[in-house]
């Protein structure tokens, strides 16, 4: 699972150490470590809708798990599209040149700093533009 942080003021999302899943007491234990070493306030998921834009089995998957972390980190938690995020992280590290062997491992990281980037941009246009219609789901 890959995971990204914003700075304080809400501006750049940078990655972390991608999450190795094992089983749920060990992942919510370091979720639980990582809301509170970095002060997090709000979460963001990466809502996996097939291209047509409906959803499918994973994003039904991805709310439940959105509802348990709401439950356990009383934390507000907000789907965002995830559509061609990880094709988008292996073609900005393939242009960077990065080798095969790690880009396999970075592109959930990446994958999860463009989510955020772009939660957070819409965030901002939205405020700025009081009228615009930015699908927000919580």
């Amino acid at each position: 699972m890959g995971l990204a942080v914003t700075d304080a003021l809400g501006i750049t999302a940078q990655g972390l150490e991608t999450l190795q899943r094992k089983n749920k007491r060990a992942d919510f234990g370091r979720l639980e470590r990582i809301i509170r070493e970095y002060q997090v306030r709000e979460i963001v998921l990466g809502n996996p809708l097939r291209m047509s834009g409906e959803e499918g089995i994973q994003s039904q998957k991805v709310a439940e798990f959105a509802a348990e972390l709401r439950q356990r980190f009383q934390l507000p938690v907000h789907l965002w599209d995830e559509r061609l995020t990880s094709a988008e992280a292996n073609r900005l590290m393939r242009e960077a040149d990065v080798s095969l062997q790690k880009r396999t491992q970075a592109v959930d990281r990446m994958a999860a700093v463009l989510i955020l980037q772009s939660f957070m941009q819409a965030r901002t246009q939205h405020v700025g533009n009081a009228e615009a219609d930015i699908p927000f789901k919580s």
